[in-house]
């Protein structure tokens, strides 16, 4: 348990983990914080018990960016480090090999829109706000904004949204895909868990390997995000849920096994 970041479970769906930040005003990310997540995604990733992941920062505002008064006066040098944490950390949220969704209520910006790309999946509140504002700041974002947002959305809209910072609507979000769902901002968490929850009772290890072929396979030419999947659909064949799947379908029909995740 940090002192800013915990790792709940959700109390009507015990396999969707809750990584929850808590630092008031605005869960700014900072030193502490960028460790405190690094340690929660890697205890979720590690827990058989967890079959999903929901990143809170609750009902009021989920990251509302950087804290500058912790960064305006480091070096070049300093930042290298600093930026290197932060990348590895929100690198480690996105490589948890579990369904991921950010559930996004009030401000999402600059590392905390970073936060959310990290995530698999991404519900808005209505009145939710999110951006990459770094450059009104006279640098650009740092820790992945570059790379994970034109990925998402393409890169015209990406070089737009870094080129002005400015924040983008919750109904314009889900217009460019930038988020997947848009609910009242009530409802927000309710709907990320929903979303993740139904993932809880699959074959945990193929949606592993289906998340990583999707990721590495977008991160490299076709031919070789083929072979990354044919590496990891032949491997599934030493499953027990593979083997459950397959005996389910052939005796009962499709949709009716009850998987393992072993």
């Amino acid at each position: 348990m940090g002192e800013f970041v915990r790792v709940e479970s959700d109390p009507d769906h015990p396999a969707v983990a809750v990584l929850r930040l808590d630092r008031p005003k605005v869960n700014a990310l900072n030193a502490a914080v960028t460790a405190e997540i690094a340690e929660a995604a890697g205890r979720v990733s590690a827990d058989e018990a967890v079959r999903a992941v929901v990143v809170y920062g609750g009902e009021r505002v989920f990251v509302a960016g950087a804290d500058i008064k912790e960064m305006a006066d480091r070096t070049a040098a300093q930042m290298r480090e600093y930026a290197r944490d932060l990348q590895n950390a929100l690198s480690l949220v996105a490589r948890i090999p579990k369904p991921v969704v950010a559930a996004v209520t009030g401000y999402a910006l600059g590392g905390g829109l970073e936060l959310a790309l990290a995530a698999d999946f991404r519900v808005a509140g209505a009145g939710a706000r999110l951006g990459v504002p770094e450059i009104q700041l006279g640098v650009i974002p740092g820790a992945g904004g570059t790379q994970r947002l034109p990925r998402l959305v393409g890169p015209a809209r990406a070089k737009e949204m870094i080129f002005s910072g400015r924040h983008v609507k919750a109904e314009e979000a889900l217009e460019i895909g930038l988020v997947d769902r848009v609910v009242p901002d009530e409802e927000v968490y309710a709907a990320a868990v929903e979303l993740v929850a139904r993932y809880a009772d699959g074959p945990a290890v193929a949606l592993a390997a289906a998340k990583e072929a999707v990721d590495r396979g977008l991160e490299t030419d076709l031919d070789t995000g083929l072979e990354i999947e044919r590496l990891h659909f032949s491997g599934l064949f030493a499953t027990e849920d593979q083997r459950t799947g397959m005996r389910s379908f052939v005796e009962q029909g499709p949709g009716k096994a009850s998987f393992s995740g072993r």
